[in-house]
């Protein structure tokens, strides 16, 4: 897999070889303009898409999971009106899931939170303000919003969050020292559902049965009644397939807390 570490120095050696070259050769512009369109695409690319792990390693999946299990993760609230759905369906299928928690949202529904652990759920620190610009956020930017986060979460429950899921799957060199800095584990996931996108009901379900397997992390949201619903067939697809969700901690054989 495409590393930054490695990405930018063969970008730059390329230059360099190509500017040395230049002395005994006629080297067409194009060719310096194709490295660097390389370097930029695989860099976007890379930035874009957390599973390429290029700036930041994540844990997306454990195929070597002790048990016949896999994590549901939801994404983006707590949300007053569907958290407390996603709740009751995963209690209804003895289910247990991670929550990755958007600050703010925190402090306006502590009670949730609160039901969210009494269940016996985990939580994980998804920013302070889930701001669209976040992935052009500086690293102090960056670590005040953790911070925020961690300090909401512990305030209210007296614990300390050790995972943290990057806002719309953004990473970069200053999200990555502000992880580093703040010693989080990043969790990312190998099936996407797409839930927040048109797609209906159906095809956001077929989506995630058609590839899941042991070990593997779900995304979703628990923002939306389509998510609700495609939750309450998906448990009974899992129970169908003697797989069991656990929470991402469990999965993974980390620790949600410090």
């Amino acid at each position: 897999m495409l590393r930054r570490r490695v990405v930018n120095p063969v970008a730059l050696i390329s230059l360099l070889a190509l500017t040395i070259l230049a002395f005994f050769f006629a080297i067409p512009w194009w060719a310096y303009a194709l490295v660097v369109l390389a370097w930029f695409l695989i860099t976007l690319c890379g930035s874009f898409f957390v599973g390429w792990d290029y700036h930041l390693k994540s844990h997306h999946c454990n195929k070597k999971s002790i048990g016949n299990w896999v994590s549901l993760t939801f994404d983006d609230g707590p949300n007053p009106e569907f958290t407390p759905k996603v709740l009751k369906l995963l209690k209804e299928h003895s289910a247990k899931a991670t929550f990755f928690c958007i600050g703010r949202h925190l402090e306006n529904h502590p009670d949730i939170l609160k039901q969210i652990l009494a269940d016996g759920h985990s939580v994980g620190n998804h920013t302070y303000s889930h701001s669209k610009s976040f992935g052009f956020f500086g690293e102090t930017k960056v670590l005040a919003e953790l911070k925020q986060t961690k300090s909401v979460v512990h305030n209210l429950t007296g614990l300390k969050m050790n995972l943290y899921r990057p806002a719309f799957g953004v990473t970069n060199p200053q999200i990555e020292k502000a992880v580093k800095n703040l010693k989080l584990e990043s969790i990312g996931w190998n099936v996407r559902s797409l839930d927040t996108t048109p797609r209906s009901e159906k095809a956001v379900l077929d989506r995630i049965i058609n590839t899941v397997s042991k070990g593997d992390i779900i995304l979703l949201h628990d923002t939306s009644e389509k998510t609700i619903a495609v939750l309450e067939r998906l448990l009974v697809f899992l129970q169908e397939e003697n797989l069991l969700s656990v929470t991402v901690e469990e999965l993974l054989e980390i620790e949600a807390y410090g």
